[in-house]
Order: structure tokens, then C-alpha cells, then sequence
């Protein structure tokens, strides 16, 4: 690709006038907010007005719902909204809201639409308005889509603002087993009335315009990404991953219109429907990158993004998922201000607070007919984590979450965990920082507890919770014991699943960040422990070094990069280094090789692709990654660490979450005892490691969770030996290696049988 001579920091689009502190959600749900919210937690937001002092939007009432049909379409109305539904495919050919069609039919898949269709359809009315005195209508579409079944409802309300939708997906005893693609539902909105996104705080502003995307020059082999020759934005780079929105943080995201001052949006109630858990990032609006470029909304529920996620069923299996419903929700100012931008946030406002009313409605007692408990039917599950780790400067749990999901299925390599799944359901809250939560309104089933938080390493888990119908289940007080392997030497960062700490990790949303490290730090990166600061000496992603930027002759690839970090320890160490990579951004085909003063210590490989940093994201699939190296390549004294990635193209390297520096002076990195006596340390080190409950380096990580850890198998005299692993079946032979960390979550027992055999 050609890369433009320009700062990043010019690309940004939209001007922060004042900045605010972040403002954090509410304990208990995602969607009970009504005020936008940051991209993610701790980047600070602009300063917006209180609803108060905006616009007020329009609250019109209707007429008795109707639905009529032709042997093409069906036609719902209820006077504030017409929608017409092909029969043939589900799709939603028109929409209008005020007398004007909200969709837009000039580039892709014209108009609102499931991304996969049920071929061969049968079409009907599953709930008539003339049942129900003209209260509710819907209509569905049904028919086979691959190996699936697939049924597209459609529900109209009287007096409502919107359509909603929701999709059946099912497979049956007779089925043969493969897999869902891509899926997701999505509207092309008409490009002469929208120009205003509104994504989170950060991405509220006004947008280039179709005939801009259509003037843009294509960067290079980036489809999604054009250089801007016309318009408001000319000069800067419009790229559509920059509006990727975290699903959890995002309940209501659309388009609004600075000309006729209204507005659509995409309302998920819950996210239990969706996949990937409280952190999966996914595209929610953008330009189109077809010819044409109109205004495009999604909502994905099983995407390719980020790490991407899985929905897979065997040969006669019996499954079933109710996608939905989402709420497509219209909403216009009356009385418009003359300024632009209040408008537009009125109307966003006004969409959130919508979308607190549909999580209060939810689960809808009109859904019918399929696998969907009603409120009675649903439970709450609650608890207390209590944290238990004396290296810990805090027990604080900030910015805590807590979500039942579908058992994790084999390895975090070869598996699926919550960050990977699509094809069950998952609830999420946020916790308090003491510990307590409460996750309502859970479908009965078996889960595993999941929980993370701001300055823990890793995440806790729990196994086998089931959930009755109906009923409120207290957890009590849960122990949550993270791994340590030694005493901590060093850190940097925080531990909180994104980049966001690090430089310029608060402005992540921008393309070309990876043209910019090379001006940023043209040297590289260099880091003391003790005297450097995170926040402005560590970028947040390491990436291959560009050595040429001249706009249209610029590098399109980088040399290998190197960042070294300086630190100084008091004696000489004993035993095993463990260093720990929590790391939340993966290029392709990036591997770390890891140097002690000089010396080659080892590499970190095995890493998932998550394509953060050609996506512009701040962090995708979470992963920790391990490397053990003998004590005897670090001294008393200074010391340097250093940290390689290849050479390649610029879109490669690594997004770190943080990083870790540990000692265990009891075992060597193949997992021998050191005796008591062995080092001037560690007779103290022992006492001060067994009871902070350190185990060791080469034993089993239970609960693995993306390579995470929450407990180590605590049995003093467990070692595993090259014999032992060679005699474990050859599914659990899988990364192995003496010195490496085991991070099998399912395998505790049998393991444990393997090496008392």
C-alpha cells in the first residue's frame, strides 16, 4: 500500500475540545445507561452536553398495527413506521420512518438484511394484529440456509419507533455437521439523508460523504481503507474498522441525519445472544467499501473479527439459537437546534435510553414458539470473588466482570473458549470492586463462572454451575487465587485485557498507527524499570520498524523490531525467570524471541492471529503466553531484557495487555528442586513463596482460560518429566515442551492420574 506522509495524530475526525474523566458503567448491566460511554474503560471522552439541554426528540403516536401481503412481500404499519419484508428472502426492501425511506439500495446488499438466507422459503404471519386489536403484528421467513435451518421474523408494535428482528437458527437429528459463516444483521442506510455516526463518546461525529469514499484513492491492497481526496475529511485516511465498537459497551449504535435531524439505530437489549463475552470488538457502523459507500450498520453475532468466533455443529446434532430480538429504532428532534451537533446527540441519547427500556422488557413475553425462557422461566446468579494474592497491592476488584458461559471445549489452542463462541449463550455483568455481582435474568443450564479485572493477571473460573428455572442462586464467597510462579520482579502495564495504558493506547481508533511508531520511537523502544514511565515509553503495539515514509514511496514493510527493557536486581538470582505476556494483539505469522543480557532465552510462539493492529483496535482475542529460562542469565546488578518481533509487513507484531518479570528460586526450568541451601536467597524466597501459594513453573495451569491462568495444581512434590509427557495421549502432547507452561483447563484429572501412575 502507499502510505501518505501524515501524522496519525491529523487522521484523528473529530476535534476534542474538553476531556472528561471516564465515565464507568453500572455494576450490573450494559445497557441501563444513558449517557454515551468511552471506547473502552479509562480512555477519557469529550465533553457532552447533559439530555437536558439538547433538542428534545419527538415522541409521535400511531394507529392499529396492519400487515398486509402480496405474493412478493409483506407490509407492516402501524402509521410511524412501514416496513415491507421480501417473502423470498427475509430482506427488508423499505423502511420508512417520517415520510422518508431510512434505507439505502446504491452499493452491496441493498436495503436490511440477515447475512445468510433461508432458501426455498415458506412465509407467514405469526402473529396477526387482527387477534390482538391491532397491538402486534409479525411475519417470518423460514427455510433451509446450508446445513441449517433458518427462520427471519420481523415484529411490529403499535405506537413503536421501530421494527424488530430476530432470527431461529436450528439443526436437526438428521443433519449433517458443518459450520455457520460469517453472520450478522445489517442495513444499507440512504446516503442523502445520513451523515452523523454515532458508535461510543469517542466515535460521535460528522462523516465523510458516499461521493468522498467514492473520490478516496485505495490505499494499496487495503479494500476498507481510502485516502480522502474530497470533502470535510480531505487529507486523512477513512478506514472502516475504526468505528468498531465493543459489543459490550455499545448497546445502541446507528446513523443520524444533520439535514432532517433524525435518526436510526441497532438496540441489542443483551448481549447473551451475541459471542466472544464482554470484550469482543466488532464492526457496528461504517461507510460500505463497495462503489456507492452508503452508511452501513451491523450487528454481528458470529464474526471473523479480532480473533473471530466459532459455531460449528456434528452430524445429528440438535441445536438451536435464537438470535434477537434486535430493535431497529427510529427517533427525530421536533424542534431542531441550529446547532448540528446537538441534534445528533440528542437523538443518541435518546437511543440509549431506549435501549435501557428494551433490557428492562427483555426477555419479551411476544417471543413464541421457540426456545426462548420468559421471565419467569429465567434466573439470577450472584456472588462474591473474593481475591487472594499476598504479592497483590490491593484486594480491590476494579472494573471487575463476571459471566456465565457454555463450558470451555478443549484447548484454549485448539478449542473453544467464551472469547471464541457463537454458538451458545452468555451472560455478563459488571461487578463492584469489592467483589459483588449479580447476573440476572440467565437462561437455565450448566455454565462456567468466568471473572476478570483491572489489575489481576489472568481470570478466575468455575466449573459445573447449574441454574434451575426460576430460580436465585447465591454462590457465596468465591476464593480467587491467581498463579504466581515466583516472587515478581517487575512489571509494566496493567493487567486489564487491552493496550489502552500504553502511549497513544487512549487514541487507538485511528488508521496508520503503525506508521507513526517509526517516527515515535526511532530508536526503538527502551524502557527502565523504576524510571520509565508505561504511559509515554511503551507504544502500544511493537511493530515491524519502517525505515522509509515519503507518501506514495513509502515501505510498505519494516525491519525486525527490538525493544529492550532495563532493570537492576539487588543479588544474584537462583532457580527460574518466568516471564509473563499477557497479550491481547497478534499479526501474522509473529513469534517474540526473547534475550537475557545478550543471550538467547528463548521464543514465545503458539500465538493466535488477532488482527488488532490492522484493524485498529486497542485489543482482540486475549491470550498469556509464558517463557521459563534459567536465573543464571540474569545477574546481580543491571540487566537487560529484550523483546524481538520479525521483520514483515507493517501490519504485523504484537499489542501487549502487560508483562510480567517473575523468580521461583525452588525449581529450575525442567522442573528440578533446588535445595534449601543452594542460594543465599533461598531459604527466605522459599518462605515468602509458600506462602504466597507459588507452585511450580512446570506444573499444570488449571482453569486456563486464552492462555490465562487462575490456580496452579497445588501438590508439592508434582513435577512433569519429558517421560511422563511423551507417555500422555497424543492430544495432550499438543505444545508440550520441558520448561514451558502446561495450559490444559479440562485435563486436571487425568493428568493427575498420568503422573501418580
Amino acid at each position: 500500500m502507499n502510505l501518505p506522509c501524515l501524522s496519525v495524530r491529523s487522521l484523528a475526525l473529530f476535534s476534542v475540545a474538553a476531556l472528561v474523566g471516564a465515565s464507568s458503567l453500572p455494576a450490573q448491566s450494559n445497557v441501563n445507561v444513558l449517557v454515551p460511554q468511552p471506547a473502552v474503560p479509562g480512555i477519557p471522552i469529550p465533553a457532552i452536553p447533559p439530555a437536558s439541554a439538547l433538542p428534545k426528540v419527538a415522541k409521535p403516536t400511531g394507529q392499529p398495527v396492519t400487515v398486509t401481503e402480496d405474493a412478493q412481500n409483506f407490509t407492516l404499519s402501524n402509521g410511524i413506521i412501514t416496513a415491507v419484508i421480501a417473502k423470498n428472502n427475509g430482506h427488508i426492501n423499505l423502511l420508512q420512518y417520517h415520510g422518508m425511506d431510512m434505507l439505502g439500495h446504491n452499493s452491496g446488499v441493498p436495503g436490511g438484511y440477515w447475512e445468510t438466507n433461508p432458501s426455498n422459503a415458506v412465509a407467514t404471519v405469526t402473529i396477526d394484529p387482527k387477534t390482538n386489536g391491532g397491538m402486534r403484528a409479525e411475519v417470518s421467513v423460514k427455510g433451509p440456509s446450508g446445513v441449517f435451518m433458518q427462520e427471519d421474523r420481523y415484529t411490529l408494535d403499535k405506537d413503536a419507533s421501530g421494527i424488530y428482528t430476530y432470527a431461529i437458527y436450528s439443526h436437526t437429528a438428521d443433519g449433517r455437521g458443518g459450520s455457520m459463516g460469517e453472520n450478522r444483521y445489517g442495513a444499507k442506510l440512504n446516503p442523502t439523508l445520513f451523515d452523523w455516526l454515532s458508535v461510543d463518546a469517542n466515535r460521535n461525529l460528522l462523516m465523510a460523504s458516499s461521493a468522498d469514499w467514492d473520490a478516496g484513492t485505495q490505499m494499496g491492497g487495503m479494500k476498507e481503507a481510502r485516502y480522502l481526496n474530497t470533502g470535510i475529511h480531505k487529507g486523512q485516511v477513512e478506514h472502516k474498522y475504526d468505528y468498531c465498537g465493543y459489543q459490550f459497551f455499545t448497546p445502541a449504535f446507528g446513523w443520524s441525519s444533520t439535514k432532517e435531524h433524525l435518526g436510526i439505530w441497532f438496540i441489542n437489549p443483551t448481549v447473551e445472544f451475541l459471542s466472544g463475552g464482554a470484550t469482543k470488538d466488532e464492526l457496528d457502523c461504517h461507510l460500505d467499501d463497495n462503489t456507492g459507500g452508503d452508511p452501513l450498520i451491523l450487528d454481528y453475532w458470529r464474526g471473523t473479527h479480532y480473533g473471530g468466533t466459532s459455531c460449528s455443529v456434528t452430524d445429528g446434532e440438535v441445536w438451536s439459537k435464537v438470535v434477537g430480538p434486535i430493535y431497529v429504532y427510529c427517533n427525530y428532534v421536533d424542534k431542531p437546534s441550529t446547532k448540528v451537533d446537538d441534534n445528533s446527540n440528542a437523538l443518541f441519547y435518546d437511543a440509549l435510553a431506549q435501549a435501557a427500556k428494551e433490557y428492562d422488557q427483555w426477555p419479551y413475553d411476544w417471543v413464541q414458539g421457540v426456545d426462548y425462557p420468559h421471565k419467569n422461566e429465567r434466573s439470577t446468579v450472584s456472588g462474591q470473588l473474593a481475591l487472594n494474592d499476598p504479592q497483590a497491592k490491593t484486594t480491590k476488584l476494579p472494573n471487575l466482570f463476571v459471566g456465565l458461559a457454555y463450558p470451555d471445549e478443549g484447548t484454549n489452542d485448539r478449542g473453544v473458549d467464551w472469547q471464541k463462541d457463537a454458538k451458545h449463550y452468555e451472560f455478563w455483568v459488571r461487578g463492584d470492586e469489592n467483589g459483588h455481582f449479580s447476573i440476572p435474568k440467565v437462561r437455565p443450564g450448566t455454565y462456567e463462572l468466568h471473572a476478570f479485572a483491572d489489575g489481576v493477571l489472568g481470570e478466575y473460573s468455575k466449573m459445573e454451575v447449574t441454574v434451575k428455572p426460576g430460580e436465585t442462586l447465591d454462590l457465596g464467597k468465591l476464593d480467587w487465587q491467581p498463579v504466581r510462579y515466583g516472587k515478581q520482579l517487575w512489571d509494566i502495564g496493567v493487567p486489564n485485557r487491552y493496550g489502552v495504558e500504553f502511549l497513544d493506547g487512549n487514541n487507538f481508533w485511528h488508521w496508520g498507527w503503525y506508521v507513526e511508531y517509526a517516527r515515535l520511537f526511532p530508536n526503538d523502544v527502551n524502557y527502565t524499570v523504576g524510571k520509565s514511565d508505561y504511559k509515554k515509553d511503551w507504544f502500544f503495539e511493537q511493530v515491524p520498524h519502517v525505515e522509509k515514509i515519503d507518501g506514495a514511496n513509502s515501505d510498505t514493510m519494516g525491519r525486525a523490531t527490538t525493544w529492550t527493557i532495563h532493570f537492576n536486581l539487588d543479588s544474584t538470582p537462583k532457580g527460574s525467570v518466568i516471564l509473563r505476556l499477557a497479550i491481547c494483539g497478534v499479526g501474522n505469522s509473529t513469534n517474540i524471541e526473547v534475550g537475557a543480557n545478550g543471550k538467547p532465552a528463548g521464543t514465545v510462539d503458539r500465538l493466535r492471529y488477532v488482527n488488532a493492529t490492522s484493524r485498529d483496535s486497542i485489543g482482540g482475542y486475549w491470550l498469556e503466553r509464558d517463557l521459563t529460562f534459567d536465573a543464571s542469565m540474569l545477574k546481580q546488578g543491571d540487566n537487560t531484557l529484550t523483546l524481538t518481533i520479525p521483520a514483515g509487513s507493517l501490519t504485523n507484531g504484537i499489542m501487549y495487555d502487560y508483562l510480567r518479570l517473575e523468580l521461583n528460586e525452588l525449581y529450575k526450568p525442567d522442573g528440578t528442586k533446588i535445595a534449601e541451601g543452594a542460594g543465599a536467597n533461598t531459604a527466605n524466597s522459599m518462605a515468602v513463596l509458600q506462602s504466597s501459594g507459588v507452585s511450580s513453573p512446570t506444573s499444570v495451569e488449571a482453569a486456563s482460560r486464552g492462555g490465562s491462568a487462575t490456580r496452579a495444581i497445588r501438590e508439592p512434590e508434582f513435577q512433569f518429566s519429558a517421560g511422563l509427557i511423551s507417555n500422555l495421549p497424543k492430544d495432550l502432547q499438543f505444545g508440550f515442551s520441558v520448561g514451558s507452561f502446561f495450559e490444559l483447563s479440562h485435563y486436571k484429572p487425568l493428568l493427575l492420574s498420568y503422573a501418580r501412575t
